[in-house]
């Protein structure tokens, strides 16, 4: 999907990132009907910012319709493991930024998975501490101690429900 142009007659353009927009709305789509997380959580958040950015980057944002449906599939294999989805965002949004670059024009949509990209990079939420083991700590009782929390960036928890979204469409 091509950014659309909206302006005045004097030649003030505005791209809009359709496809971007797109990519969003799709990703919205699935999160709430999987209803695994309340749309006001900053979990939800990360976690249609990584669809997105998962339909943005590998070109689903390019169909619709049964398009996407037939996406779902690949969709669900990018976001199965954590590591190989966070290497191959990052590769996909250099590799587009250097295509713009030797076109020597910026597109509309990149800007926006780029900020995306960030905030999920970038911002840490309190989760549960995976690693912890009760049965570890002398005296620990299971049923009193609960499990530590610590700061996980928002991608590691975003990603998860992603997947598990996508699995349940």
């Amino acid at each position: 999907m091509m950014p659309e142009r909206a302006g005045s007659a004097s030649g003030d353009e505005l791209a809009v990132p359709m496809a971007w927009l797109y990519a969003e709305y799709v990703a919205d789509e699935v999160l709430r009907q999987a209803e695994l997380m309340q749309p006001t959580t900053l979990e939800f958040r990360a976690g249609r910012d990584a669809l997105a950015l998962t339909a943005f980057l590998s070109g689903g944002a390019q169909l619709s319709g049964a398009g996407v449906v037939s996406q779902l599939e690949h969709w669900c294999d990018l976001t199965a493991a954590a590591e190989p989805w966070h290497s191959w965002c990052s590769r996909r949004l250099q590799y587009l930024h250097r295509e713009e670059q030797a076109i020597g024009r910026t597109g509309a949509d990149l800007p926006f998975a780029r900020a995306a990209w960030r905030r999920l990079v970038e911002t840490e939420l309190l989760s549960a501490d995976e690693d912890y083991d009760a049965g570890t700590w002398e005296g620990a009782d299971v049923d009193e101690d609960p499990a530590p929390t610590v700061w996980t960036p928002a991608w590691q928890l975003g990603l998860p429900l992603a997947s598990l979204a996508l699995q349940m469409f």
